[in-house]
């Protein structure tokens, strides 16, 4: 148990120094996330004796540069190339301008809400609709007043919607496939958590919109500089790599901008360079946090983890609620649902078997509650992005995050009712 301990021990030192700290300071910007990760990295490579310092660094760095995660910096760095070059050509004002003359001010949340649910259901990545929308969205805040926090966590809400539900999804694949159960009929049973999360969040955000008001006037459109953020949206929503989507938009955006003199190819250039450079810290938290997570895994972390919470199962009801807090734990770890998922699905199977839970029930579990912890922490990719994107700390996106909230709620109730009853 000891042993145990000292492995989880630099996620704690972690959360103490930036959250603990941040919340006395009554400041998150009081602590700069990249310096917590810093310092927990370096006490994660200190408490790993029995081998030499240069192995412990290698593990760490082997974790850093995963060919997951070098995916994940290269699909940073393509993000913010295109929301520069996009915002410096004007693509962000015309969109923005477009949207307040299409939607009732009072309409938008709720409006931005449906469009992250049913562009990441489409596509099957959260990733790439926060990447979509959040510039819009960040767009929107500064024109109709409503606060910045609350319309970046309506899009990251939504956005959670498809990765949990999506037949594309990576999430979805590899619940199904641990489990052994059809994409199909996961589907069906997500249907009947996400569904009633989805209609309550939304009736929340119409209800927020109420007191909202529309500008005075709004400048004219420039449909041409929107065209950028439509085909990028048409071409996700067809399934184009998210690569391949943003190096799309970086093109079209250039060519526009170059055409209605936005600016040169010089300035073009320095749009994409200054843009890749604001996704700099994101990029180094990526990595770092992805490296003290490998740590932790080889000193037997995780292993921990999995035995301290299946070691009290008795019955179906017990088995459910243990894997959820399994591929919760294991998510609050690895940052990463779909790792999460990969890592307690064979047991998670085991856990099920052993107690008679369905295997449908089961890969929805696994899949719901990884995507709820992944909503919720600050050093998530998804979270990390909308941040970058909205210039903004993502501890504040946290607390207006309710999409997440609610569907983490009811999936907890829908275990401990029995619900839906066909698959309980």
């Amino acid at each position: 148990m000891r042993k145990g301990l000292i492995a989880l021990s630099p996620l704690l030192v972690f959360i103490v120094l930036y959250l603990v700290t941040s919340i006395i300071a009554r400041d998150f910007y009081k602590v700069p996330i990249t310096v917590a990760f810093l310092a927990a990295s370096i006490y994660a490579i200190i408490i790993s004796g029995g081998i030499p310092l240069r192995k412990r660094i290698d593990i760490y760095s082997k974790g850093a540069g995963t060919s997951q995660m070098m995916l994940m910096i290269w699909i940073f760095i393509l993000a913010g190339a295109f929301a520069n070059t996009a915002k410096t050509m004007g693509a962000i004002d015309a969109t923005v301008n477009l949207t307040l003359t299409l939607l009732p001010a009072n309409m938008i949340l709720a409006g931005l809400f449906l469009a992250a649910c049913f562009i990441s259901l489409s596509i099957g990545t959260s990733v790439g609709t926060i990447v979509a929308l959040t510039p819009i969205a960040a767009g929107i805040s500064s024109h109709i007043g409503i606060s910045l926090p609350v319309i970046v966590g309506a899009v990251v809400g939504g956005s959670f919607f498809g990765d949990n539900l999506s037949f594309i999804s990576d999430t979805t694949i590899v619940a199904t496939t641990t489990q052994h159960c059809k994409l199909s009929d996961k589907f069906r049973v997500n249907s009947f958590l996400v569904m009633p999360a989805a209609i309550l969040i939304l009736g929340l955000y119409l209800f927020l919109g109420q007191g909202v008001i529309s500008p005075h006037s709004v400048d004219e459109v420039y449909f041409v500089k929107v065209i950028p953020y439509i085909l990028v949206l048409a071409a996700a929503i067809l399934g184009m790599n998210v690569m391949a989507v943003l190096t799309l938009g970086i093109l079209l955006s250039g060519i526009i901008g170059l055409l209605n003199g936005s600016f040169d190819i010089y300035g073009w250039l320095d749009s994409m360079g200054e843009g890749i450079l604001n996704m700099g810290e994101l990029i180094i938290i990526t990595m770092m946090a992805s490296g003290l997570l490998a740590i932790i895994k080889y000193n037997g972390g995780i292993d921990f983890i999995i035995h301290r919470m299946t070691r009290h199962v008795h019955t179906k009801r017990s088995a459910e609620l243990s894997i959820a807090g399994l591929v919760s734990f294991v998510n609050l770890c690895t940052a990463n649902n779909t790792v999460a998922i990969l890592t307690v699905g064979s047991i998670a199977k085991q856990i099920g078997d052993k107690f008679g839970v369905d295997n449908r029930k089961c890969a929805s579990i696994l899949d719901t509650f990884s995507c709820t912890m992944q909503g919720l922490i600050p050093y998530g990719a998804q979270m990390l992005m909308a941040g970058g994107l909205a210039a903004l700390n993502p501890v504040g996106i946290i607390p207006y995050l309710y999409y997440p909230f609610a569907l983490g709620v009811i999936a907890l109730f829908a275990i401990i009712f029995r619900y839906p009853k066909r698959y309980s």
